[in-house]
């Protein structure tokens, strides 16, 4: 049995695919190659006569996919990609500093720390691009696990052997509330005082904190639990006076600062969590790397 795969097609043959399909056009993914046109039309000649199918339709000089280009271009995709993220590690494995780090957070609202991350990392790395995924940011451990991302920052450690948590900062939650609400003249809120409250938190409402750290264990019902995505929105929903939220300390200051809302603590000795940087424990800790999660560690949501 052969150890090695025997594939048909080379990596010349995935990346002009991946330029003509991109630029439509013959002459213009050549010059991006640096192929003359002759050069490329025969490279792609060869790749499909290799898998005995037409990768294009040539309309004119438009180059449309066939299904099977669609079907191939997926998979060529990744494998550049994971080739790239490949020699980038290795690059960082042996002193360089050029790569890319692929980040998430859980929470749309976190993001609002990273640009002072971002700036301290890249005065020492300018040429190590750090990009925001997203639309990773309701499942980022999945997507970590997936291999779409190197860095999930989450808040619920999870239970899974491929996965290295490095913890970073903890912060404070705190039920925020209409200054005109009931509660707001309280010191603190212990949970019985929550019984029948509406309730407005980030979905999905059954991983709320609220619900989960605080309500159950207690064993106090709300009245209704409304789950909306944006911060903005849900203090627009309690400082109508419509309800309360639990959001991190840092997240309500300026809304506090306002005086659009009140903000309480979590019983007396309050609520606070901690919070991690998932990254995949098959994943090499390049230099670079390394200080992107120590800079994490000292760059505390709390503080930002």
């Amino acid at each position: 049995m052969s150890l090695t795969p025997d594939t048909r097609l080379e990596i010349r043959h995935l990346k002009l695919l991946a330029a003509v399909a991109e630029d439509g056009t013959v002459t213009v993914a050549s010059r991006r190659l640096h192929l003359s046109q002759s050069a490329l039309s025969h490279q792609l000649r060869d790749a499909e006569q290799k898998l005995g199918t037409a990768l294009f339709l040539r309309l004119g000089k438009r180059m449309v996919l066939t299904p099977a280009g669609e079907r191939l271009l997926g998979s060529a995709r990744k494998v550049l990609d994971e080739l790239q993220n490949a020699e980038n590690q290795i690059e960082g494995l042996n002193g360089g500093a050029r790569g890319v780090i692929r980040v998430s957070t859980e929470c749309y609202t976190c993001y609002h720390w990273l640009p002072i991350v971002l700036k301290k990392f890249h005065a020492k790395y300018p040429n190590v691009e750090v990009k925001i995924v997203l639309e990773a940011t309701p499942h980022p451990v999945p997507a970590l696990l997936d291999g779409q991302l190197d860095v999930a920052v989450i808040s619920c450690p999870v239970r899974n052997r491929s996965v290295r948590l490095t913890p970073t900062c903890e912060d404070e939650l705190v039920l925020v509330m209409s200054p005109r609400h009931r509660l707001a003249t309280s010191d603190h809120i212990q949970p019985r005082d929550l019984a029948g409250e509406t309730v407005f938190c980030y979905p999905p409402k059954e991983e709320s904190t609220l619900l989960l750290k605080v309500l159950q264990p207690a064993r106090v019902e709300p009245g209704r639990v409304i789950a909306i995505p944006l911060t903005e929105s849900i203090v627009d929903m309690v400082s109508a006076g419509l309800g309360v939220a639990l959001l991190a300390q840092w997240a309500a200051r300026r809304y506090v600062a306002s005086g659009r809302i009140v903000s309480r603590p979590v019983k007396k000795s309050g609520f606070r969590r901690q919070w991690y940087a998932a990254t995949l424990l098959s994943q090499p800790v390049t230099p670079y790397m390394a200080d992107f999660l120590s800079l994490l560690a000292r760059t505390c949501m709390g503080s930002a």
